[in-house]
């Protein structure tokens, strides 16, 4: 058999009776094509089956990068909704993204293994997210590749640019409205230490409580991973105590199913016998039973914001300045998982 040959641009502009540079205005969504054109090229596209070659229409503009995304994170819930929604994002710009997982390298503070893993790539940029956006000694060997760098979820105190959210206001919140559901033994799963967010979501939770004047108490504190086993054990812990706490705050949702998993062990009922919250409102928040009470955090928006910044610190009219974008909308998603104490 012969192998077809594939449709090019020329083909469509043939069949559409316009010129390529029509085509490609078409295909880069510019606004100085008329309605009755664009119907044109477009019915051309569909007829023909045509699949445009984004590197190549990148390429042609200057415009097409090679993007890493880095990660080293065991919450599958989290790394799903980032995932696609950068894939999407570059796919929409002409971008192409390469996803880097360095969970294979055992040690998440080993930064000569990571770099070279990264120098290998020949990226155009590099998003890093949490714990990597908050290794100093990590940024600063990047620095030294010359490697245009955002920071998902942590603002370095270098001259990364960085897409964050308010993590501490959104932790106090879900703190008080659990408070205001009439708890006040509140337990609490911290996340791993090497995650800036950890620490500032256990600020908020404790500032919660001093402000509503509700001593810390250590006990009601037990640290996790992020994986949905450690909430197990977390909520093992908290719920065999003396005077066990009549809600449970998970630091994400992972931690949060895996407190609910301990509670039904346990033959607890949620609500009705513990309350159990969660943040970041991922997939698993609405699939387990009860559905969780969370705070949303807006990752999907927040890749995209990412993408959209290494646009601009690899652009020709860049300073040279670092860029920030906060999201400090807080939003708590009520569900079936929080209620008044027994």
């Amino acid at each position: 058999m012969t192998k077809r040959r594939p449709i090019t641009i020329k083909d469509v502009a043939e069949k559409a009776g316009v010129s390529q540079m029509t085509v490609s205005r078409v295909l880069n969504k510019q606004t100085l094509v008329k309605a009755a054109t664009r119907e044109k090229v477009e019915a051309a596209i569909a007829a023909l089956n045509y699949q445009p070659n984004l590197m190549a229409r990148g390429l042609a503009g200057g415009r097409s990068k090679l993007i890493g995304l880095a990660y080293y994170n065991p919450s599958p819930s989290y790394l799903s909704e980032l995932l696609v929604s950068a894939l999407k994002q570059c796919r929409d710009l002409g971008h192409h993204l390469v996803i880097e997982d360095l969970s294979d390298i055992e040690d998440a503070l080993d930064t000569s293994a990571i770099v070279e893993r990264l120098r290998t790539i020949h990226l155009d940029a590099l998003i890093l997210t949490p714990p990597l956006s908050g290794n100093a000694a990590l940024l600063q060997l990047i620095e030294g590749l010359g490697i245009a760098t955002v920071l998902f979820g942590n603002a370095g105190g270098g001259g990364q640019s960085s897409v964050v959210f308010d993590d501490a206001a959104a932790a106090h919140a879900m703190t008080e409205h659990l408070i205001a559901h009439q708890h006040s033994r509140i337990g609490f799963v911290r996340g791993p230490d090497e995650h800036p967010s950890s620490a500032q979501r256990a600020a908020g939770y404790e500032k919660a409580l001093s402000e509503h004047g509700l001593a810390l108490d250590e006990q009601l504190v037990c640290h996790g991973d992020f994986t949905f086993r450690s909430g197990m054990a977390a909520g093992e812990v908290l719920l065999g105590q003396t005077v066990p706490p009549t809600a449970i705050f998970a630091s994400n949702d992972d931690m949060a199913a895996g407190v609910i998993a301990a509670a039904h062990r346990r033959g607890l009922q949620v609500p009705a016998q513990l309350s159990v919250a969660g943040f970041d409102d991922t997939a698993i928040a609405a699939a387990i039973w009860p559905p969780l009470t969370t705070v949303r955090q807006p990752i999907a928006e927040m890749a995209q914001a990412a993408i959209g910044l290494i646009t601009e610190v690899t652009g020709e009219d860049w300073d040279g300045q670092p860029l920030n974008r906060v999201n400090d909308i807080i939003r708590i998603v009520e569900r079936e998982s929080v209620g008044p104490p027994a």
